[in-house]
């Protein structure tokens, strides 16, 4: 039987991590098949309290950074398939079976689509191309499944990619042609939109994704994200 470790990683989510694991624990269909691991890069907002709440749930303690923590997370998952998720998004009623038995007909490794919790133009432009399996049309909020042999295989995420960590470990999933989109949706929150524009913020992703095709180190894309994204 298949086993998912459902990796996720926090930092300053005390507003979205409890609503998460109390999703986590309605929609699951077999929950002896799963374990959640949630790996804290720190936070000081009380997340961590809010976390051991939830018994069943394997608090770690890591440094920042997306990719170090996913990767953290991956060493101590056990089961045979990693599920990394992040903090404000939520998945389909029972994800972990859909996952399960798309691993089972052969797909190592894929997402979601995606819908966000608000309408907006912009956002549903967005979301809507995210039913087409295209390295384009992908991103972290969508979630990653992948099985831990195929993770190992290509040594995880890159710990020098501070942002972009998603897409870059998704684009050499698409470059060894393992990668499926399935048609159920993960509903994602369009915080950071509010935070930061609709617009300017879907414009400031456009270039960081141009940089990277462009060949843009990794810190030149950091830089352009701390200057310019909240």
């Amino acid at each position: 039987m298949n086993k998912i470790s459902i990796v996720i990683p926090v930092f300053n989510e005390v507003n979205s991590i409890e609503k998460q694991l109390s999703h986590l624990k309605n929609c699951v269909l077999h929950k002896d098949a799963i374990e959640i691991i949630a790996v804290d890069g720190g936070s000081t907002d009380g997340s961590q309290e809010k976390i051991i709440r939830y018994p069943n749930v394997t608090l770690i303690q890591s440094k920042k950074g997306r990719a170090i923590q996913m990767n953290l997370g991956a060493k101590a998952a056990t089961g045979n398939i990693l599920y990394f998720l992040h903090c404000d998004s939520l998945p389909p009623l029972h994800f972990d079976r859909i996952i399960a038995d798309t691993v089972q007909n052969g797909n190592q490794a894929g997402c979601f689509r995606m819908k966000f919790d608000y309408k907006h133009p912009v956002l549903l432009i967005s979301q809507w191309f995210t039913r087409f399996n295209h390295i384009s049309c992908r991103g972290g909020d969508q979630s990653l499944f992948i099985t831990k042999e195929l993770f190992e295989e290509i040594k995880g995420f890159d710990e020098k990619f501070i942002i972009y960590e998603d897409n870059e470990i998704i684009s050499r999933l698409y470059s060894k042609k393992r990668f499926i989109v399935i048609p159920d949706y993960i509903i994602t929150s369009a915080r950071r939109y509010h935070q930061n524009g609709i617009w300017r913020l879907q414009y400031h992703f456009s270039i960081i994704h141009l940089k990277h095709r462009l060949g843009h180190s990794t810190e030149n894309m950091l830089q352009y994200y701390r200057k310019n994204i909240l």
